[in-house]
């Protein structure tokens, strides 16, 4: 307490006062005694009052421009942006018309069992049915693995993320178990489908997917589900869960409907006739 007292009482420190008193009584503080020092601090105030002023003035002259160059700016942005949701628009519009067009083809080819057949193989006709239904998704604790390191970039099994190569080993499972057309968050997979990463995102043919993830598998649910659960990807699958938290759930559904896939290339093949040798 005495010391909080001290400081209280004695808040300038005592070497300071003393420089102050000496000052004072050499006549050395205060406001300037001569007239030329008096009009030396006069002039240093008008000077800077006009700086101030002068600034004062150019900032307020200057404020209108840049608020039309901030509006023009944004005008631009919106502009732009509007421009861009046209063309995606556009895209998607012809997406669609591609895939019609080809779906129609398909019809027209005249064997209707066989078009039908590889319209749902191809991925190009929409279908629906009995399957499976399987949510992945990231463990709550996503950040590290199960010994509480994070996920190097050379192994895929270290941490409580889902990435690429997991949702890969779970699609081709579903395929090697008898699924009939495959789908991952109401993107239709096909042959040509790539399922990648960017960073932590996965995307399947360039677009990006947010856990979880939901794949719907067409076929015989009951065989398929215990199929997928025996193969090696399903006891991947089940590793992932015991090991690193990476949730998941399997169930039979009785009708399942997928969408056909935004596009699909067709490709045609030929066989190449050997030539005769003389």
């Amino acid at each position: 307490m005495s010391l909080l007292t001290n400081v209280m009482d004695h808040s300038l420190d005592e070497g300071y006062a003393e420089a102050a008193a000496r000052k004072k009584a050499d006549g050395g503080g205060g406001l300037p005694k001569t007239l030329r020092a008096k009009l030396g601090l006069a002039a240093g105030l008008v000077l800077a009052a006009l700086v101030v002023t002068v600034g004062a003035a150019q900032a307020r002259v200057a404020a209108p421009v840049v608020a039309k160059e901030r509006e023009e700016l944004v005008d631009r942005i919106e502009e732009e942006t509007s421009a861009a949701d046209e063309l995606e628009k556009n895209v998607d519009a012809l997406r669609d018309d591609v895939g019609a067009r080809q779906r129609e083809a398909l019809e027209k080819s005249g064997d209707t069992d066989r078009s039908d057949l590889v319209g749902i193989l191809s991925g190009a006709a929409e279908v629906h049915g009995p399957g499976v239904k399987l949510v992945v998704d990231d463990a709550k604790d996503a950040g590290s693995g199960g010994d509480g390191q994070a996920r190097g970039t050379s192994d895929f099994s270290d941490t409580g993320r889902v990435r690429d190569r997991d949702m890969q080993r779970v699609v081709n499972g579903l395929w090697e178990s008898g699924a009939e057309a495959v789908s991952v968050n109401g993107q239709r997979l096909t042959a040509l489908s790539a399922i990648r990463a960017a960073g932590d995102a996965i995307l399947v043919d360039n677009r990006p997917l947010v856990p979880p993830y939901t794949v719907l598998a067409v076929g015989d649910g009951e065989r398929l589900s215990r199929t997928f659960q025996d193969s090696a990807d399903g006891l991947y699958l089940h590793a992932l869960q015991e090991n690193y938290g990476i949730r998941t759930a399997l169930s039979v559904a009785e009708d399942l409907e997928l969408p056909a896939a935004p596009s699909v290339i067709v490709r045609t093949a030929q066989p190449i006739t050997e030539k005769g040798t003389s």
